[in-house]
């Protein structure tokens, strides 16, 4: 059994697998929720895979805790610590966590480099281009490095040792985390912060596959 989070907002539900970063789908409910946390499984295999994890499909979910979520729930994030992210890293917890989120960045990397310049467009008309996401996810970094008490600024897409700059710097504060609390005044905890930042790119990246 995977052991998962649900955060409910009043627009929809986010579950969460704890101990897997990066792995959490969205719903119009719980059971929908969950459904497509399940059948994002062989997706996330691939990340696991990345980063050198195993993974298995689950046998079942696990609900082990239910938080209510707030307007960045609602809005589309999943924006809610669980208390098992207060928990302490062991340095095996903190490097699995860390590589997992290398790996959420390499599975985008690999997923926008076959992907063509325009996404087909959403039933309204709506929807970011392939480049257009890439820098969208490199701007949301950005932000969230600050909450680990890293300051950079966002780096241009065509700039790699800016990007590889910033994210070996989250990735260095995530691998040496191991209490269970932020590293600045309103930061975040280590654990969400990795279940943020990989759920963040691999969504990024599924999106960018079902549109091409």
């Amino acid at each position: 059994m995977t052991a998962v989070y649900l955060e409910a907002g009043a627009k929809r539900v986010f579950a969460g697998a704890l101990d897997w970063p990066g792995w959490i789908r969205a719903g119009g409910d719980e059971k929908l929720a969950l459904a497509a946390l399940e059948a994002a499984a062989p997706r996330y295999a691939i990340a696991a895979a990345a980063a050198g994890v195993p993974f298995d499909p689950p046998d079942g979910f696990e609900v082990v805790e239910r938080v209510r979520g707030n307007a960045t729930t609602d809005f589309g994030a999943p924006g809610i610590a669980a208390s098992r992210d207060a928990e302490p890293l062991t340095a095996a917890e903190a490097k699995q966590i860390a590589a997992l989120v290398e790996a959420s960045w390499s599975v985008l990397a690999k997923v926008a480099a076959r992907a063509p310049a325009e996404l087909r467009k959403g039933p309204r008309g709506g929807g970011r281009d392939r480049d257009q996401i890439v820098s969208h996810v490199l701007g949301a970094e950005s932000a969230y490095a600050s909450k680990l008490g890293i300051r950079v600024r966002q780096p241009d897409p065509d700039d790699e040792a800016a990007i590889a700059a910033m994210r070996n710097a989250i990735v260095d504060r995530l691998r040496n985390a191991r209490a269970g609390e932020p590293v600045k005044d309103k930061g975040w905890l280590p654990r969400y912060a990795a279940r943020r930042i990989a759920w963040h790119a691999l969504d990024h990246a599924w999106e960018i596959e079902d549109r091409s």
